[in-house]
């Protein structure tokens, strides 16, 4: 079993960017010699006022704290981007890792990024099948010609080979049973997004378990991505963490995953009662067994979780990955 970490690299309007960037790699390190196995980070464009340097400098920039760590997107949205850029960027970050890159996708869902792209969002299923075909050809074979519904390459070859046969594993984020049943064919494991609840995902799980089987195929392994943070009392845990993880939800509510101003028309629920079930928040001895309750009921075996949000003090952060790592370890 293994834990990665979910870097946080969105903030608050006025924060002063340059101070954070000392304090990621203070997480870094940290992870690192806690144990951790893995990093991760979140890509979107055009979410200001929240502010997010771009993940794919930062993945670069971090690589030499991460040595030894899976590194990846969590996730790339693909249907924005040319294939054929994706493609070089990957083999350039397999080469720069030393082939412990992996390319975390997905489709994306919000339509001012659809626009602002000029890709019709509609579009973005097919798109994302094309691409994965693609990205897999350019990886593996000398030359390559391409005519596609969408993406054409005439004779051509990678500027950078990756230094992984076949290329970098690519893990297929999915929450409805169709892609879920993409991301069997297509993925090399299928990755289970934050904000799914547990009882949700159970039977998606079965689903993807089925996919698999009638495609013949086994997945490099089992991850699951979720919201974590561990405390030194379980009886203040989340209220040391409720303000920056609300600020978090509520900003996805308004790029598009909820509507309304109060609690309840944002999530469909108090906020309280959204977090059951769906993130893991505690002590150690409680974090401990609702990781041992997650792992019984999906069988998952990679947990990549994210331990702070816009505004939770670092301290925080450091103490909730050090207290991790002691589950871990």
């Amino acid at each position: 079993m293994k834990v990665g970490l979910f870097l946080n690299t969105q903030f608050p309007e006025g924060d002063d960017l340059r101070a954070r960037m000392p304090e990621l790699v203070e997480q870094v390190r940290l992870a690192r010699q806690s144990g951790f196995a893995s990093l991760w980070f979140p890509d979107h464009y055009l979410i200001g006022p929240v502010q997010m340097p771009q993940p794919m400098l930062l993945m670069a920039w971090l690589l030499r704290e991460a040595e030894g760590m899976t590194i990846g997107p969590n996730i790339r949205i693909l249907p924005l981007l040319n294939p054929v850029l994706v493609a070089e960027e990957a083999a350039t970050m397999d080469l720069l890792s030393g082939g412990r890159y992996v390319l975390g996708a997905g489709l994306g869902y919000r339509e001012t990024e659809f626009t602002a792209f000029g890709v019709p969002v509609q579009e973005r299923a097919p798109r994302f099948a094309e691409q994965i075909g693609l990205l897999r050809r350019l990886w593996t074979e000398e030359k390559v010609t391409h005519r596609g519904r969408f993406y054409t390459v005439e004779e051509a070859s990678l500027s950078c080979r990756p230094v992984t046969p076949g290329g970098p594993p690519i893990y297929v984020a999915a929450q409805v049973e169709a892609a879920i049943r993409r991301a069997a064919r297509l993925g090399d494991a299928w990755l289970i997004v934050n904000s799914s609840a547990l009882d949700v995902v159970v039977p998606q799980m079965q689903v993807y378990r089925a996919a698999l089987a009638e495609a013949g195929r086994t997945p490099r392994e089992f991850p699951i991505a979720r919201e974590c943070y561990v405390g030194t009392s379980h009886a203040t845990a989340f209220e040391e963490c409720r303000a920056a993880l609300h600020y978090k939800y509520a900003a996805y509510a308004s790029w598009g995953l909820g509507r309304g101003s109060t609690d309840a028309e944002m999530f469909g629920m108090p906020f309280e009662q959204f977090v059951r079930d769906r993130f893991i928040i505690g002590d150690e001895v409680s974090v401990k067994e609702e990781i041992a309750r997650y792992r019984e009921a999906l069988g998952v075996d990679h947990f990549i979780m994210r331990l702070q949000w816009p505004g939770l003090p670092q301290e925080r952060v450091l103490g909730s990955i050090e207290r991790l790592g002691r589950i871990f370890g």
